[in-house]
């Protein structure tokens, strides 16, 4: 049975191409920035879509990115992909002290917080809004900011919810979103914040409770949409009341009440 490459072959290929392929000799750790982050998203949809071969054809090309800055550095005389390597070796050895130096089990992010003045330093500030939120919070919750369960957050969801009803109980709406009502925007902002902290305190990542709902609505609506169809309807004319009824026998086939 031959024996599957190694990281080394991997390097020395990237090497190579360095040396050999015109496209990739010319490119630099900005040329690259936006292929970093195309390659994380399609392993991300590998992930979504269960898929173990495309997983594993995408985590490749994500590897690509790695080895490619590392040998640019290289190149420059920064670091290598040794000191990569190294370097992850030693943060996870540190951040795993039960494990791997006979020391007590700790918070990763209490343990992190130590080594920063504030819960913002390093934290990349083109994060997805609803990530860095999580982020901010599990930070701040990594310096004892945070509440000791579920219920806190939960008032707080209530608490905002009323304040957005307030501000449209006085008439406050946006012209659109390129013209919002400033105070009415503020307060779904920190609507949206509290939902975030209650997903965290009960163990659920907003992202991921995000992205499935999203999915969810999208299936059902495109199922309404050929229900509609079948139906003789034209859904840009139907109405509410009428789509409100063929949603409701989309989710009854689903099972749902």
């Amino acid at each position: 049975m031959q024996e599957k490459a190694g990281l080394n072959e991997t390097l020395a290929l990237m090497k190579d191409l360095r040396q050999r392929c015109d496209w990739d000799a010319a490119q630099t750790h900005e040329s690259l920035r936006p292929y970093l982050i195309e390659e994380a998203y399609e392993v991300d949809d590998a992930i979504r879509a269960g898929n173990d071969t495309l997983l594993r054809e995408e985590l490749g090309d994500l590897l690509l990115q790695v080895l490619f800055h590392s040998v640019v550095a290289e190149e420059r005389g920064a670091f290598d992909f040794g000191d990569v390597a190294e370097g992850f070796l030693r943060k996870m050895k540190s951040r795993h002290p039960h494990l791997y130096q006979g020391g007590e089990r700790q918070s990763w992010e209490a343990m992190k917080a130590k080594k920063r003045d504030s819960i913002v330093d390093g934290l990349p500030a083109d994060l997805p809004a609803l990530h860095r939120a999580f982020r901010l919070q599990d930070r701040a919750a990594g310096v004892g900011f945070d509440w000791p369960d579920a219920t806190g957050p939960a008032e707080k969801v209530e608490e905002e919810l009323a304040e957005v009803r307030a501000e449209v109980a006085l008439g406050a709406h946006a012209a659109g979103f390129d013209v919002p009502d400033a105070k009415l925007e503020e307060e779904l902002g920190d609507l949206l914040f509290s939902v975030v902290n209650l997903c965290r305190k009960l163990g659920v990542h907003p992202s991921l409770a995000l992205d499935k709902a999203n999915t969810k609505f999208s299936g059902r609506f495109q199922s309404v949409e050929a229900l509609a169809k079948a139906r003789g309807i034209d859904v840009r004319e139907a109405g509410l009341d009428v789509l409100d009824g063929l949603w409701n026998d989309v989710k009854a086939t689903d099972g749902e009440q």
